[in-house]
């Protein structure tokens, strides 16, 4: 007979949005065991499995904690009523909790504070964006603010049918398949997930039902919005409207599944690295920033086929990828991770697409350079799996005047992720020497816009920064001093014609002050694209053709204020060890020849 052996969550806490999927494992009449559904379509010797979901609602009313949604709040602060700060921002779990928040929370005080001064009662217009996560401003001083314990009364239940009471609770069906997301109804409750084997011609159960307990449903965490930021007018902060022939470009490495363990991003919680929360998370802040065109990295291979190209269909963008080589890696196929480049239909036609294996570049220059006593060892340092994506599109837009109506607006886009090995200093600066080299060509061969993309490993002022942002390498800078294979002499042969600038460095030549102080004076980059226990320091950016194209606005930068207290990223709030880089670009009107 069949029978359910075990249920199981992946993740014991759930989120709002994020689909719960339970591991199901039965029992075939002929003993063997899978975790494959028997549905009432498809029965096995009479009998299917019935699924069902409950969100259990006790009669007393629970307040959630703020700082730790998953925990019962047991102290409430009167500033915030008196503030009317929304009422979700006023619970806290512990006196330790509350008092190890203070440096965040008091920021809302604060605000609510200059809101009424400054336009009347706005706190909920202001507020109503954190969804109860807490700010990251660092102030020091919790003296004038009282708070008081939870009492808990009665609610009313909710209008829906009673299905099942036990004691003080109640249990309301919410869902009759596999697989449940929860709701902002649920927040707060426990969920229950019950399998029971049914008798195809009675419906009636055999045997006992399977039932697994959650932990209480919290809300998903959302990071404050980021801005886009006008650089040609430095006081507009401008939407990511992209309608008047301009277009933006985002660049994002999006941390691939199988790098995001415990092991190494142990002060994360498990449920906020779980992949069925990441991917959703990710997936609203891609869509909600509205690109034109969208660079990914560290996308995995299936997730990109099952998750990225589908979901990113359904917004009107047409999906290209490039999975990394298979010779050093030796995982399965399906978890290499590559670049993704996405672009919007409405905006954009696919014109070519070009594929750098770096590995292929290693072989040839090895062949061509190398002793063959020291091939093997080259080819050892080289041959890394790293790729590149290089897309040519046309624009459907046009901002080029009346003498140019008609001519084609072509743009090209580079998306790469150069290796991650802090010794190897030449390989990095090989691999990026070797891609702008393949971008020399396609520029040579056609008058078109330029944008490099990526996450390049590499911290401003490094050898391939510099090669990137003007140009060339100094012959004595530092990075030159590793080079085993003699693959970087002379040093003057590091040079490239692309006139290429940092989008991210033109935050450095406005006024705008609160962002001039994300930027490094040093370099002009930002201080931080990639933020870890540690590691903190720029390795993204998104570079551009100064001779066609010009820097519109850029979306704001993240300081310790966008980031809650004592955590790194990946975190709740920010899905990926990196943050994502959007600039806004005009082509400049092309002159007759």
């Amino acid at each position: 007979m069949l029978s359910v052996l075990r249920v199981h969550l992946p993740s014991d806490i759930p989120i709002v949005g994020c689909e719960l999927s339970p591991y199901v494992l039965i029992r075939h009449p002929d003993k063997t065991v899978s975790t494959e559904d028997v549905p009432e379509s498809a029965p096995v010797e009479g009998c299917f499995l019935r699924y069902k979901w409950y969100r259990i609602q006790s009669d007393k009313k629970v307040a959630i904690c703020s700082v730790h949604p998953s925990e019962q709040a047991t102290l409430q602060c009167l500033g915030c009523v008196k503030a009317k700060i929304p009422v979700a921002k006023s619970y806290h779990c512990t006196p330790k909790c509350f008092s190890d928040a203070w440096q965040h929370h008091r920021v809302l005080h604060e605000r609510a504070a200059s809101a009424v001064n400054e336009n009347g009662n706005e706190e909920e217009d202001i507020y109503g964006r954190f969804n109860n996560t807490t700010s990251g401003i660092n102030n020091n001083n919790n003296s004038n603010t009282s708070v008081q314990p939870v009492v808990n009364g009665t609610t009313p239940l909710y209008p829906a049918a009673v299905t099942q009471r036990n004691g003080g609770e109640t249990w309301f069906e919410v869902g009759r398949s596999k697989t449940y997301t929860p709701t902002a109804d649920d927040i707060g409750h426990v969920l229950k997930f019950e399998c029971v084997v049914v008798d195809s011609e009675t419906k009636t159960p055999v045997g006992q039902p399977n039932t697994i307990l959650t932990s209480r449903v919290i809300p998903a965490p959302s990071p404050s919005p980021r801005r886009l930021i006008s650089v040609t007018n430095a006081d507009v902060a401008g939407h990511l409207d992209s309608s008047s022939g301009t277009f933006t470009v985002l660049s994002y490495n999006v941390l691939c599944d199988s790098y995001a363990t415990s092991d190494l991003y142990g002060y994360c919680p498990s449920w906020a690295l779980s992949w069925p929360y990441r991917r959703q998370n990710l997936l609203r802040e891609i869509v909600g920033y509205l690109a034109d065109i969208v660079c990914l990295q560290e996308v995995q291979s299936d997730h990109f086929e099952e998750f990225f190209a589908p979901e990113l269909d359904k917004h009107g963008y047409q999906a290209l990828f490039k999975r990394r080589t298979t010779e050093v890696y030796n995982g399965s196929n399906q978890t290499i991770d590559g670049c993704a480049t996405f672009f919007r239909r409405d905006r954009f036609s696919h014109v070519k697409k070009y594929e750098v294996e770096f590995n292929k570049a290693a072989q040839s220059l090895t062949d061509a350079l190398v002793p063959n006593a020291q091939k093997k060892t080259a080819l050892n340092r080289l041959v890394k799996d790293n790729v590149a994506l290089i897309v040519v599109l046309e624009a459907k837009f046009s901002n080029q005047g009346v003498d140019n109506l008609g001519k084609r607006q072509l743009v090209c886009v580079a998306n790469t992720h150069v290796n991650v090995q802090h010794d190897l200093k030449d390989v990095k600066l090989w691999q990026v020497h070797t891609l702008l080299k393949g971008l020399e060509k396609i520029a040579a061969s056609a008058d078109i816009p330029m944008l490099v993309c990526g996450d390049f490993n590499s911290v401003p002022g490094s050898a391939p920064h510099a090669l990137l942002a003007i140009g060339k390498v100094d012959p004595m800078h530092p990075d030159l001093a590793v080079d085993p294979l003699g693959i970087l002499r002379p040093a003057t042969k590091l040079t490239h014609t692309l006139p290429l600038v940092s989008a991210y460095s033109s935050f450095a030549r406005i006024g705008y002050e609160q962002q001039k102080k994300r930027v490094d004076p040093n370099t002009n980059e930002p201080l931080f694209t990639n933020c870890t226990r540690d590691f903190i320091g720029t390795l993204d950016y998104i570079f551009y053709s100064a001779d066609s194209l010009t820097v519109e606005s850029l979306l704001e930068l993240l300081d310790e204020d966008n980031l809650r207290k004592d955590t790194a990223l990946p975190s709740p709030e920010w899905s990926s060890d990196h943050i994502a880089l959007l600039a806004e670009f005009r082509c400049k009107p092309r002159t007759r020849r």
